[in-house]
């Protein structure tokens, strides 16, 4: 999975992840920023507590160590999208992915909207490359929050059902206590275990995940 800052992952398909893991599928994390260097101060002590977060959270989720990606923090729109397409290719190169997540392309934040289209760019549907079935997914406190707009808006229709990974996703997240804010945040604890009830209930399963189909090649 390609996501632009650590706790993306958790938040848009935690659950989902966990379900692959207790598959026996090799699951392998890719972020592209560090998620905390826009901020200015102190930036190498958050730069580590935030990738201490993501290990601790990515093992609650059953996942070895992620790729931890060198793009600035709320700025990729200033790199050639050509160097955000080549730093995922260069990850899937020797791990061919059956399935790729990654960002819905209307979020509000920019670095969602330009992993959608470097994950687009890196997995061309050419002859003998990698043709995965890709899925975006939302992203509390950024899908919700763009303006509205039939072409950007989130319509999902693929679900993951996670009542029995449910739990362990709120425990990953808190692992991003930093990150996380109280209710009715729409990134609280509270408000992602109210839309994955929703998402369920919308599909009569008690909790799921909901994901756009980008690309599928049968």
């Amino acid at each position: 999975m390609v996501a632009a800052h650590p706790d993306d992952e958790v938040l848009g398909c935690g659950g989902t992840l966990a379900r692959h893991v207790e598959a026996g599928d090799t699951v392998t994390v890719m972020f592209l920023t560090d998620g905390v260097g826009a901020r200015g101060e102190g930036l190498q002590s958050a730069q580590r507590a935030r990738a201490a977060a993501a290990r601790s959270a990515l093992s609650i989720l059953g996942i070895g160590e992620p790729v931890f990606g060198t793009l600035p923090d709320n700025q990729i729109d200033t790199v050639p999208l050509l160097r955000v397409a080549q730093a995922v290719e260069a990850v899937a190169h020797g791990h061919p992915p059956d399935i790729v997540y990654t960002h819905h392309l209307g979020d509000l934040n920019v670095d969602h909207r330009l992993a959608h289209q470097a994950v687009l760019t890196a997995f061309r549907p050419q002859p003998v490359r990698a043709r995965p079935i890709i899925l975006a997914f939302e992203t509390a406190s950024s899908t919700e929050w763009q303006s509205p707009s039939a072409g950007l808006a989130f319509m999902p229709n693929w679900f993951e059902a996670i009542e029995a990974q449910l739990p362990r996703k709120l425990e990953a997240l808190a692992a991003y206590a930093e990150e996380m804010r109280p209710w009715p945040h729409a990134r609280s604890l509270v408000a992602v275990e109210h839309l994955a009830r929703w998402r369920g209930a919308t599909m009569g399963t008690p909790a799921a995940e909901a994901f756009m189909l980008i690309r599928r090649i049968a």
